[in-house]
């Protein structure tokens, strides 16, 4: 599959080098070709490639949106928005504010009643959005390794054949996912991220991940 993502920084570099791990084409999507670590990138993984974010966008059958949150419908906008009609797009962001944590607790620009992942749906309505990898660190995002067992991703959107799409590439990258339905459920697992980072924040704890236990 070529996989495009858009998005140079940690999360889209981890993951572009995941896809290519399985076996997948793959070009990194950035405003700036000539940035130091794209760059040093694609050296380091001379069978991907750095494109713009619309040459990544119209390369991609697979988009993945691994940018800051405030900048997600910016970065669309730079990809242009008929690149996206009918693809599969994993959406790793999360509505994160600038302002600083209160008691280790991430501020958010939504509220409960609209996520950011309604609102890039809204943007791109012939898109297939699947919400996943919003709510771990990117050292756990491949082949995540805990005692416990596999760990779980929660996914939402509004199409089932491109949630069984990244079901399976989840599966692949060592995860257990499970799907939590439309596209709004996404006001509950962008939140996760705030949990997830709690740890983090209060006590440098970063390495851990969140499973659904079933009776």
């Amino acid at each position: 599959m070529k996989v495009g993502i858009i998005g140079s920084g940690q999360v889209g570099q981890v993951l572009a080098k995941a896809f290519l791990s399985e076996g997948h084409r793959v070009m990194l999507g950035t405003r700036d070709t000539s940035k130091n670590e794209v760059v040093k990138w694609v050296k380091e993984n001379p069978s991907g490639q750095s494109g713009t974010f619309s040459e990544t966008a119209k390369f991609g059958e697979l988009l993945v949106l691994a940018i800051l949150g405030s900048a997600a419908e910016e970065a669309v906008k730079l990809a242009g928005l008929e690149n996206f009609n009918k693809k599969v797009v994993i959406d790793t962001t999360n509505p994160i504010a600038p302002n600083p944590p209160t008691n280790g607790v991430l501020h958010y620009f939504t509220t409960l009643e609209s996520s950011l992942m309604e609102k890039l749906q809204s943007a791109m309505p012939e898109a297939k959005l699947v919400k996943a990898f919003n709510s771990v660190g990117n050292a756990f995002m491949y082949k995540p390794n805990f005692k416990a067992g596999k760990p779980t991703m929660f996914i939402c959107g509004n199409d089932e054949a491109a949630k069984k799409i990244v079901s399976e590439v989840l599966t692949t990258f060592g995860w257990e996912p499970e799907d939590m339905g439309r596209v709004e459920s996404a006001r509950a697992i962008e939140p996760l991220c705030i949990l997830w980072c709690i740890p983090g924040m209060l006590r440098n704890q970063w390495t851990h991940a969140f499973k659904l236990l079933k009776a």
